[in-house]
């Protein structure tokens, strides 16, 4: 690993277009979509940023990263309904942090839940606002499963990686149809 920060860094291909994955000596550190030649640099640079030093690219075989790919594939192929990964929230604090744990342990594959929701749960009835706003930091999306979280009057709402992957993430988990084409 980056003798400066401990951080490395891989790409994955996924049904929904590659992922960034980075991950520190405490676990996975950020997921990123559309990781293609365009983005990767922007988003080593924010990383960067973020962990106070730049990524590396990753050994073969770095335990972390393999063991989120290995997740991740079983996850696109149906056979995973929990992410079992260590995870280093040093890129989310405060209330974002306490939303998101929230929203990692407490709305399983296959839910979903109310922005308005999750704001109750984590003791703020009045920030379904500051939910969404929280959905749009989450430095781990997929694995801390953001896609899940859905407008109150049953709208799909927004999404980082764009409302089509939210679409493609909610149909695999069979709580939305899957696209007829």
């Amino acid at each position: 690993m980056s003798e400066e920060n401990g951080c490395v860094w891989s790409v994955e291909r996924t049904p929904i277009g590659p992922l960034l994955l980075a991950a520190t000596d405490r676990g996975l550190v950020r997921v990123v979509f559309h990781a293609d030649r365009r983005r990767v640099p922007a988003a080593l640079s924010a990383l960067a940023g973020g962990l106070g030093g730049r990524p590396e690219p990753a050994p073969p075989g770095h335990p972390v990263l393999t063991a989120a790919a290995g997740q991740l594939a079983a996850y696109f192929a149906g056979r995973l309904r929990a992410f079992e990964l260590a995870l280093d929230w040093s890129l989310a604090s405060g209330f974002t942090e306490r939303v998101l744990r929230e929203l990692a342990t407490g709305v399983p594959l296959g839910s979903v839940v109310s922005y308005q929701d999750l704001a109750r749960r984590v003791g703020e009835p009045g920030a379904a606002q500051a939910v969404g706003a929280a959905m749009g930091a989450n430095p781990l999306p997929v694995v801390v499963p953001c896609h899940r979280v859905v407008a109150s009057d049953g709208g799909i709402g927004g999404f980082g990686g764009g409302v089509e992957t939210k679409r493609q993430l909610l149909a695999l988990e069979g709580v939305l149809p899957s696209p007829l084409f």
